[in-house]
């Protein structure tokens, strides 16, 4: 079973894959941080400096908690039960973003292929092997014009 599974993990797509997570995670980072630092401030001041890591509906507080009730993060920390949609709205928006952002990837990974398979299909051909042992058919009937036999595949 360990020799199976080395074999799996040193072919190819294996290493392919792990490379993509590795970056996909670097590029969440970088999406998250674009979510979090320029679009939600820009829809804050859309819609009158709202802030949606404070939208949350408290379910329940900790006992001995004496802090503000209106602060998420406090009371995150002190482990009351709460919902925060307004992290799951910031969460959504991040993902239509990067998913916005791998249609863009795709599509232009798609034009590229296409191109190059266009640019395939264009170039001549050449002549084939048929054509080619045809012209050296005629080129040793011309150099040998009293030689012409009437049977086989040349003749």
């Amino acid at each position: 079973m360990l020799k199976d599974f080395k074999a799996f993990i040193a072919k190819g797509n294996v290493m392919d894959l792990a490379v993509a997570v590795i970056i996909g995670a670097a590029f969440g980072a970088i999406v998250k941080s674009l979510t979090d630092e320029i679009i939600m401030p820009v829809i804050g001041a859309i819609f009158g400096g709202a802030d949606f890591s404070r939208y949350f509906i408290l379910l329940d507080t900790p006992e001995g908690y004496e802090g503000p009730m209106d602060d998420y993060a406090a009371l995150q920390e002190a482990g009351a039960a709460m919902i925060g949609y307004g992290s799951f709205i910031t969460a959504a928006i991040n993902f239509v973003i990067l998913a916005f952002i791998v249609f863009l990837l795709v599509r232009y990974a798609k034009k590229v292929i296409a191109e190059f398979e266009e640019k395939e299909e264009a170039e001549p051909a050449g002549p084939t092997e048929l054509d080619i042992l045809k012209e050296i058919r005629d080129e040793l009937r011309a150099a040998r014009p009293d030689y012409a036999p009437e049977e086989g595949p040349m003749g």
